[in-house]
């Protein structure tokens, strides 16, 4: 199997990862937005902690790293708490799909803070991405645009998190990075969790550690894809996760998009298809 292949599949695992996570999330119920995220973290934390002291790392990184990681890490907390909010207040592939709006993000924050040049046709993808968004968010004048908006300052934190992790990428091993954000999000939401914790039976408990274990899942399924195919290559398939969100969707929840969201997310699916051809293209000549 080619590397290529190796990391299609890796992506399609990690999609599913995230989109299982999503629906865990959702299926805890009415539990503060606070300690869903914390609980998903401590899996995550337990089982990056073990690949760190396996693989003789460092537990916190390089001294030289540590400005890029706590900003990395705090910017992913935020991103993460504003999703799960957008998942308990929306309908399921309507938060992972304004979610997926953080590739096109992050190419204006690389334009800002990284001086990578945007090309004509980002742009060109980056309006059309954001034309996808008022059908799935069908702008209206009430408070029933809040989650909505949240689940898009979801995906610019996101955004500014994975700006910061095209620079850590270089210097730091990927589960000492991912331990870092999980021990951050666990030790900084840990007040208001105790603050605002409600009792859960086990049917919760269950269900939020299991997020944490497809979380897990999907974020080494994601890193570990990415060191078998640049991301231009394979990336698109990470889109995956908009179908795994819109079946659990109907299937879990008997939520079903309307017309103009379905509309909205083929928008979107194709502003990222289009940049996608556009990075092979111009990969080929220098290939």
């Amino acid at each position: 199997m080619s590397d290529r292949n190796k990391g299609i599949i890796l992506l399609l695992i990690s999609a599913f990862g995230f989109s299982m996570m999503a629906a865990l999330v959702k299926l805890s119920g009415d539990v503060p937005t606070v300690q869903k995220t914390f609980m998903r973290n401590i899996v995550s934390a337990v089982i990056a902690f073990i690949l760190v002291v396996y693989n003789k790392e460092r537990i916190f990184g390089k001294k030289e790293n540590q400005g890029l990681l706590l900003s990395r890490s705090a910017l992913g907390t935020v991103g993460m708490v504003l999703f799960f909010y957008a998942i308990d207040h929306m309908v399921l592939s309507d938060a992972e799909m304004l979610n997926k709006l953080s590739p096109f993000i992050l190419i204006i924050f690389s334009a800002i803070f990284l001086k990578e040049k945007a090309r004509t046709y980002q742009i060109a993808a980056i309006l059309i991405a954001f034309v996808g968004t008022l059908f799935v968010i069908k702008p209206q004048f009430s408070v029933e645009v809040v989650p909505y908006i949240i689940g898009i300052l979801s995906a610019v934190f996101a955004a500014g998190a994975y700006t910061l992790l095209r620079v850590l990428g270089s210097k730091e091993q990927f589960y000492t990075i991912v331990f870092y954000f999980a021990f951050f999000t666990t030790v900084s939401l840990l007040p208001f969790t105790i603050a605002f914790y409600e009792p859960m039976p086990t049917k919760q408990w269950i269900y939020l550690l299991g997020a944490g274990a497809f979380a897990t899942i999907g974020q080494f399924g994601l890193t570990i894809a990415y060191k078998y195919a640049p991301a231009r290559e394979i990336s698109i398939f990470f889109y995956s996760t908009v179908v795994y969100t819109a079946v659990i969707s109907i299937v879990l929840f008997n939520q079903v998009p309307d017309w103009m969201s379905f509309l909205g997310y083929f928008i979107i699916f194709g502003a990222s298809f289009y940049m996608f051809i556009k990075n092979n293209k111009e990969t080929k000549p220098a290939a």
